[in-house]
């Protein structure tokens, strides 16, 4: 295995990683390590890509042809288009 050594950490930080340790019944060195693994956990999970709603629902509908594929993409721009009509209309019989 190999050596890290890492330089001119803050007193601070390195308070913080003891306190870890001893709480988690770690060494300093092993607390250290088990902290960069999570670190490189957690930004690899970000590097994935969300899904849209639309790749969700082109998954769930894969089976469908191109021509019903548009068929779909048009209805819902229509259902957009009047619920774009309804905003800012008041409503009736509120007060």
């Amino acid at each position: 295995m190999g050596d890290l050594l890492i330089r001119n950490i803050s007193d601070a930080l390195k308070r913080d990683i003891s306190a870890r340790a001893e709480k988690n019944g770690n060494s300093l060195s092993d607390e250290a390590k088990n902290l960069l693994q999570k670190a490189i956990i957690d930004v690899s999970g970000a590097d994935t890509p969300t899904r849209s709603a639309l790749d969700v629902f082109r998954e769930i509908f894969s089976p469908l042809t191109d021509d019903e594929r548009e068929e779909f993409a048009k209805i819902m721009d229509d259902i957009e288009a009047e619920r774009k009509k309804d905003f800012g209309r008041p409503l009736e019989g509120f007060d």
